[in-house]
């Protein structure tokens, strides 16, 4: 495996504390609550719109290459899931839970369905380990928000 390779899993693994992190801390410090949720769905939006970014780069690369998909698809790609974090902030926290949940498995799905061909196989492997944490999170802050709302 390249640096980069060992770079990249490195980056994605220490990416994933926060969304850890914040989960657990709406289980060990319910008062602090409203601040933990803030602050996941604001680190949420970030990464989204940063991978969503990764798409723009891509379209920029593609215009005077032959590939499967399009340079004005990558763009539009890029900006949907980009406007999709910003949105995300401005809704209240069920939309939220929804919306970002969604996100992070329809970006999942453009990788590995509609831009595998861009990605060496070793980072669809960590997209998909990556992703699965951040859905088990996403899920998880979800039902820890319904079950302490619900009472």
């Amino acid at each position: 495996m390249i640096v980069v390779a060992r770079l990249a899993i490195l980056v994605g693994i220490a990416g994933l504390i926060p969304f850890i992190a914040a989960t657990i801390g709406l289980f060990v410090m319910p008062a602090n609550s409203i601040a933990i949720l803030g602050w996941f769905y604001l680190y949420s939006a970030g990464i989204l719109a940063f991978m969503g970014g990764v798409y723009w780069t891509i379209a920029l690369q593609l215009e005077n290459r032959s590939y499967p998909q399009s340079p004005l698809v990558s763009m539009l790609l890029s900006q949907l899931f980009f406007v999709a974090a910003g949105l995300g902030l401005l809704l209240q926290t069920p939309q939220k839970i929804l919306l970002y949940t969604a996100a992070y498995l329809a970006l999942y799905i453009v990788d590995a369905r509609w831009m595998r061909h861009y990605w060496p196989s070793w980072y669809l492997r960590l997209r998909l380990v990556l992703t699965l944490v951040v859905l088990c999170c996403q899920a998880t802050v979800g039902v820890w928000f319904y079950l302490s709302h619900s009472a």
